[in-house]
């Protein structure tokens, strides 16, 4: 996490970088899946398959995305 100050690693949020980016990571993966089960319905209501079949695909990454995230967290947090 960069901020505008430079290198925050750890020292204000007690949490460093990499750790605090793979957390980060696996949230905007878990809020991408939610957020992107609304464009789902969103294309189906319109009547719109091809739309709603990418959103489809690209939730399925997400989630691909979040679990890889939970798991490398698990196994840090455990080692």
């Amino acid at each position: 996490m960069t901020t505008g100050s430079g290198q925050e690693s750890g020292q204000v949020t007690g949490t460093q970088d990499k750790d605090y980016n793979l957390i980060w990571f696996t949230e905007q993966c878990l809020s991408n899946a939610l957020r992107l089960q609304t464009y789902v319905q969103d294309a189906e209501r319109d009547g719109d398959g091809e739309l709603a079949d990418l959103f489809r695909k690209a939730q399925t990454e997400s989630r691909k995305g979040a679990e890889q995230g939970k798991q490398l967290l698990k196994a840090r947090l455990a080692g």
